[in-house]
C-alpha cells in the first residue's frame, strides 16, 4: 500500500474511572498533559493521522467515560471499532481487577472476532510511587490472553506512542486480511462457472 492510499481506523480507549485514559490520548494526540481533567461523560473523539507501513492512517480514537453508570452506553461505541486500548491505573489493584469485566464487553460487542481483534494493555501512572499492580501481575494476565503488555506514564510520556502505534499496526493488519478475505471471496470462479457459458 502506498501512503496516498488512505485507511480510516476506529480505535478505542476503555477501563474503570481515574486510570488516565483522558490523559493518555491526549499526550499521544497534543503530546500535553493537564493534572486536572474533567470526567469523560460518555466519549469524546479525537483524531490523529499517521503514516504506518507506507499507509496513512487516520485514527479516530474514541475516549470512553469509566463510570460503571455510562457502561451500558458506553459499549454501544464498541460498534465498529477496528482496535481496542484497555488502561489500568498501575496505583489502583480494582482498576486491574476490572481488566476482565472490560475485555469481556468489547468481545461481546465486536462481533465477528475474527480474525481476532486487536487490543493492548497500559498500565499507566508508572511514575507515581505508591504501585499495587506488580509489573510480573500485569504481565502474566496479559501473556495468559496474548496481549501486548504496556508499562506507560501520561504524564511523562513513557512508551505512549509506542503503544498507540502497536495498536494502529496490528489494526492495520486486521483491516487488510478482512479486505484480502473480502475480496477473493467475491471474485471466485469455479470451474463449472466458466464451462457452462459456452457462447450460442
Amino acid at each position: 500500500m502506498n501512503p496516498r492510499k488512505k485507511v480510516d481506523l476506529k480505535l478505542i480507549i476503555i477501563g474503570a474511572l481515574g486510570v488516565g485514559k483522558t490523559s493518555l490520548l491526549h499526550q499521544y494526540v497534543h503530546k500535553t498533559f493537564y493534572e486536572d481533567y474533567q470526567t469523560t461523560l460518555g466519549a469524546s473523539i479525537l483524531s490523529k493521522i499517521i503514516i504506518l507501513d507506507d499507509t496513512t492512517l487516520k485514527l479516530q480514537i474514541w475516549d470512553t467515560g469509566g463510570q460503571e453508570r455510562f457502561r451500558s452506553m458506553v459499549s454501544t461505541f464498541y460498534k465498529g471499532s477496528d482496535g481496542c486500548i484497555l488502561a489500568f491505573d498501575v496505583t489502583d489493584l480494582e482498576s486491574f481487577e476490572a481488566l476482565d469485566t472490560w475485555r469481556g464487553d468489547v468481545l461481546a460487542k465486536t462481533i465477528p472476532v475474527e480474525p481476532s481483534y486487536p487490543m493492548v494493555v497500559l498500565g499507566n501512572k508508572i511514575d507515581l510511587a505508591d504501585r499495587q499492580v506488580p509489573q510480573e501481575v500485569a504481565q502474566g494476565w496479559c501473556k495468559e490472553k496474548d496481549i501486548p503488555y504496556f508499562e506507560v506514564s501520561a504524564k511523562n510520556d513513557i512508551n505512549v506512542v509506542q503503544a498507540f502505534e502497536m495498536l494502529a499496526s496490528r489494526a492495520l493488519s486486521r483491516y487488510r486480511s478482512i479486505l484480502e478475505n473480502y475480496l477473493t471471496d467475491s471474485i471466485k470462479l469455479s470451474p463449472e462457472d466458466q464451462s457452462r457459458s459456452k457462447c450460442c
